[in-house]
């Protein structure tokens, strides 16, 4: 169901920031291993950097997804649709890991490998955002 930061808007924020700051860097890290030809340093980076987002960003959605969206739409039904766009965002970002963890494994680093680690901080991102101002925003 997920802890009590889920509910504060400047704590669920951190938590997003945090998450985003860390996938930044780790992706950054691939690049510049690969810059520098550490193919094999650049491989463990990449597995770690999807470790990450499974463990560290999906698992937040998860949580969300298992209680935080629930208890927000029981508050205001009219939540309802954009919940369904955000578990949707989590279900994008599930989608492109999934094709990282396959294209890695069948094809290696390539540069669609390093586009799609891209798009997951882009989705993520603008997810981010989107779910502070959607769930959280004052009423008027």
């Amino acid at each position: 169901m997920g802890g009590p930061s889920l509910r504060q808007l400047h704590a669920h924020h951190a938590i997003h920031q945090g998450g985003l700051t860390g996938a930044l860097d780790k992706t950054r890290e691939v690049e510049e291993l690969l810059e520098a030809k550490e193919f094999k340093v650049a491989r463990q980076a990449a597995d770690h950097l999807i470790e990450y987002w499974e463990t560290r960003i999906l698992s937040h959605a998860d949580a969300e997804e298992e209680g935080f969206y629930q208890e927000k739409v029981e508050k205001k039904p009219e939540l309802q649709e954009a919940v369904v766009k955000l578990t949707r965002d989590h279900d994008l970002l599930r989608i492109i890991v999934k094709e990282l963890k396959a294209g890695i494994r069948e094809e290696g680093l390539t540069p669609e490998v390093l586009q799609q680690f891209h798009a997951l901080l882009v989705v993520n991102a603008i997810h981010s955002r989107e779910e502070e101002r959607l769930l959280f925003e004052e009423p008027s």
